[in-house]
Order: C-alpha cells, then structure tokens, then sequence
C-alpha cells in the first residue's frame, strides 16, 4: 500500500481581470493548504488567474503580459507542494485554455482544453483554440491527467485519458450555476468515469461575475462513480481528500456536505449574486424602492442578507393611489430588518410633471403614461439617492414581467442590478416564504396579498395579465423551450392566452435590451442566453395546421 497523498480542492472566489490579486489568492490558499492540511497537491478553477470569464479582455496584449509576469510569481514564490491552475496561454499558433502544473518553482506540464463550449453563455470559440491530447503528470507517486470543464462532458476524453496512463482525472471548471445544473453535472461525471474506470476529483468556481453565478460543488466520484466527498455550495472552501493506492486501485476519502433543496439554493444564489456584484465594483451599498409589494419585499432581504442592514437603503415612495396597507408593511419590513429607511412621498413631483405637460397632453384622456410618470418619479429619487451615496439602485422587477413588459423604462427598470431578473413570480412567492420560514422578515399580508403596482385606482396585475399560475408556465415553455404557441397550447393552454403572451414577449425585446443586469438561475435568462433582434418581422404566431387564414 502507498503512503497517502493529500489533494487540495480550492473551490474560492476570484475576480475577473484582478490577475496580481487572484495570483495572491493562489499563493496564500496553496500555502494554507500545504501548512494546515499537509496538502501534496492544490488544484485551482478553470482560468483562475484571470478570472472567469474574462470576455474580450482576453483581446488585451497587457492581459497576457500581466498572466506571465503573475505566473512567474506563483512558480517561484510557493514550494512544497504541487499546484495545478488554470490561465490564458498566448502562444504564436493561438490561445489557448490551458491548465499548468507547478511544481519545485518550475513548470512541468500543461494542458490544454480540447472541447471548447459554444452556447448558452459561452463563446470559447470566438477566444480560444482547442488543444487535442490528453495530459498525464505523475505527483506524489500517482498518475493525473487534467481535464478543463467541458472536456468532461464528453467521455471520450476521459476515455483517452485512461488510455495515456492516467489514475486520477482532475477536472478545472468555471461552471456557472442554473436550476438543474447539480443533477446534469454529476450525470456527466458518471458517464465520464464509466468511461474510463477512474476517479474523478472536480474543482468548480464559486462567486457572482455579472449575470453569472458559479455555485462550486466540488466533488470527487471514485472509480464506481460514487460520490465520496463534496463541499456546500455557495461558500469558499478547502476540500482536502486523501487518495491511497490499493490493490483495488486509488481509494478516495473527504467530507460530505449536507445537500440544499431548490428554494435555499436559488436564494443563495441570488445572495452571492448581489454581493459580489456590489462589492467586486467598488459601490457603497445598495438602495432600492420599498413598495409594500412582493418583489420589492424580497429584494430587501436578499440585499440585507448579502450586504448587512448597515449597507443598505430602503425608500418607500407612495402616490396617491398607493394604499395605507403597502406603507405600512413597507416601513414594518424595513424596521425588522434594520436598515435604513425613508418616507419620500411622490405627489409633488408628479403633480409637477403633470403641470408642465398639461399643454400638450390638452384633449387626450389620461392613460398609461401618467402610470409611467409615476414610475418615473421614483426612478430619479432613486437613482439621485445613489449618486448622492455611492450606494447602486437594485430594480425589483421579475422574469415574469420582464417577459411581458410590465414595466416602466426609466422608471421601476432604472438602476444598476436586478436581483430578481431571471425569478418568475411564482418562484418569488416561493423564496418569500422560505425566506420567512428561515425567520420572518416579510409582513404575511405582502405575500397573501394580490400584486398590484397601485398606479391607478383599484389596479391589480390580473387586469393587465393572465394570472401568474397561469402565465410563467406558458413563458417558461415559449422562452426557455422555444416552443410555438400551438404546441404550448396542445399542453392544455388557452391558445387565444398563449398568442397574447408570446406577442408581448416578442414586442418588448427593446426594454429588455435597456435592464440592469441580473442573477442568471435558469438554462435561458434574458441577455447572454437569449439573443433576439430588436428589429424583426420574425413572429410564431404561425397559422393553424390545416388552416392558412388563421393568421392570429
């Protein structure tokens, strides 16, 4: 029997474009990890000097000057144990996604991906050429070879990789989190180690870049496929495993973390999501309208969990349609939080605005657009307070509304992240009420309450859309599954409903173009997943089979 070696998982939060200071991170966690756990090897994210992902800044000669002089660094500055990191390698034949392994202030090998992803939210191609053989590094007696993310998706390569000698595969990832993603990833996992028979220990990113949230889940399958040890995700961690040869082959132990269930994994999400996002850009805070309503009430918890109470500004801005209950419940929610909170009554600029227009709006009924004004209103005190404050305006709208356009550009879609962008309704009256169960902070009334933008009298969501139960089950199939609404309405859906839904969505592409960014959950969020024209004669609402005039 071999004496056991010790492997390293650092799942950490790296930023992108920060090379010298992701560089430090990687000094002082393989340091840690060789001191505190007697670690023989560290294994780092996907591309994890430049953070992920670094976009065009990969098209910057001063990134790849920067890479090497911080790789250099690394090489010569940590002894002791064995590093395997991700980076950018600029080379005459072209870019490429590279792994290295360091070791006693050389570099002794690389690798480089071979299965560069191109959909969803990646675009390797448009950056990086693909590598075309496998890598195997002996370190500490046993054979590794290295895998970069997509690579293990295809168990080919792992196959090629058992073929080249390897033992253990390691696998470097920047694998963005979405619902579902967990299940998928380990079904990929076990495909590639039936393939090839052999151990897998899978290092994942964790931390909020832009829109993208990457969750971690590390874990290690061994060579039966099961999963031996894992870490919580959403949290920077260590995970030391010991492998050991035996006749059997390479024997694997660590820890097993507690897994979470959908509600508390979206909401972790959505947390880590506005905190890096704040603090990665340097603001001050966060401040947003406190309406009385659902969206609103969850966005402010999310905020004071991710930023603490002390860094967070509530602003409730009722109109004269607003109702006493909605004030009420809005600066109830903002006492129990412990934030900062407001009262900045909308009436005197919107009588105001109203004054200035009246000469032109003269003989035209008033409509929409003084709804829109109102909304408006509340946008310039938000965004005036975020000036004043350094503090960056969250917007409170959800997917659902997003879809359709029930919201105001300028207005309640003015500010510089969207917490809730990629949350249907229904899942916000989900996250509420598990935010509550872990200890209340949202009034009951917010939640049983039907929603209403209270911009004119008596206004309820349900006058302007189908109900929510009714709408996010026909959006998720016509934007998430690209289905027509004759096929969406073949799944037992009103298709007089279904045409209306899909005409809405299809004529607001131009606001969504105009929204903050927001927290990617699902497998087709608006921005990087969904890339529609703004201007098209493109539409699904195709004829009847059978029947040429129904043009809908």
């Amino acid at each position: 029997m071999q004496v056991p070696i010790h492997v390293a998982l650092a799942q950490i939060n790296l930023c992108v474009g920060d090379i010298a200071g992701n560089a430090d991170r990687i000094i002082t966690t393989a340091q840690r990890a060789r001191d505190e756990f007697g670690a023989n090897l560290v294994v780092f994210p996907e591309l994890a000097l430049t953070g992920y992902p670094p976009e065009d800044l990969l098209f910057r000669p001063g990134l790849h000057r920067r890479v090497a002089t911080e790789l250099h660094r690394i090489t010569n500055t940590t002894t002791g144990v064995t590093i395997v990191l991700g980076y950018p390698e600029a080379t005459a034949e072209g870019l490429y996604n590279t792994a290295c392994v360091l070791q006693d202030r050389t570099l002794v090998s690389t690798y480089r991906k071979q299965r560069l992803p191109n959909y969803a939210v990646f675009d390797e191609k448009r950056y990086f050429t693909p590598g075309h053989s496998p890598t195997v590094v002996e370190i500490a007696g046993i054979k590794f070879s290295l895998s970069i993310c997509e690579d293990i998706w295809d168990p080919e390569t792992a196959l090629a990789a058992r073929v080249a000698g390897a033992e253990v595969i390691l696998n470097l990832n920047a694998s963005p989190y979405s619902l579902n993603k967990r299940h998928a990833r380990l079904n990929a996992l076990r495909a590639a180690q039936r393939a090839s028979g052999l151990p897998i220990l899978y290092c994942n990113l964790v931390g909020g870049q832009d829109e993208l949230v990457f969750d971690g889940g590390s874990v290690a399958l061994d060579q039966q496929g099961t999963v031996i040890a894992s870490v919580a995700d959403f949290e920077e961690s260590l995970m030391v495993l010991t492998l050991t040869r035996e006749s059997t082959g390479i024997h694997l132990q660590g820890p097993q973390a507690l897994p979470t269930h959908d509600e508390e994994t979206i909401y972790r999400a959505l947390v880590i999501g506005i905190r890096d996002y704040v603090a990665k850009n340097r603001f001050q805070g966060a401040v947003l309208g406190l309406s009385g309503g659902i969206d609103s009430a969850l966005t402010l918890a999310l905020a004071v969990d991710a930023l603490g109470a002390d860094n967070v500004t509530a602003i409730s801005m009722p109109s004269r349609y607003t109702a006493q209950m909605s004030i009420d419940d809005a600066l109830t929610q903002a006492r129990t939080s412990g934030c900062e909170s407001h009262l900045v009554p909308i009436e005197a600029p919107f009588s105001a605005f109203n004054q200035v227009l009246a000469p032109i709006f003269a003989g035209r009924a008033a409509d929409v657009t003084e709804e829109n004004i109102q909304a408006r209103c509340r946008g310039v005190i938000l965004m005036a307070i975020s000036n004043k404050t350094g503090r960056i305006v969250l917007t409170t709208g959800n997917k659902s509304e997003m879809a359709v356009g029930y919201a105001t550009l300028y207005g309640d879609m003015a500010g510089g992240f969207a917490p809730l962008k990629d949350c249907p309704k229904t899942l916000v009256y989900r996250l509420a009420a598990w935010r509550n169960q872990q200890g209340s902070v949202i009034p009951e009334r917010v939640i049983e309450r039907p929603p209403s933008a209270e911009l004119r009298p008596d206004q309820k969501d349900s006058d302007s859309l189908p109900p929510y139960e009714v709408l996010d089950p026909i959006l998720e199939l016509y934007i998430e599954r690209d289905l027509t609404p004759h096929e969406i309405s073949a799944r037992g859906y009103d298709l007089a409903t279904v045409k209306r839904v899909a005409a809405m969505v299809d004529r607001n592409e131009y606001k969504r173009r105009q929204a903050a960014p927001g927290v990617r959950i699902s497998e087709r969020a608006f921005g990087r997943d969904r890339r529609f024209p703004i201007t098209s004669r493109y539409s699904e609402q195709e004829p009847t089979p059978g029947n040429l005039e129904d043009l809908g």
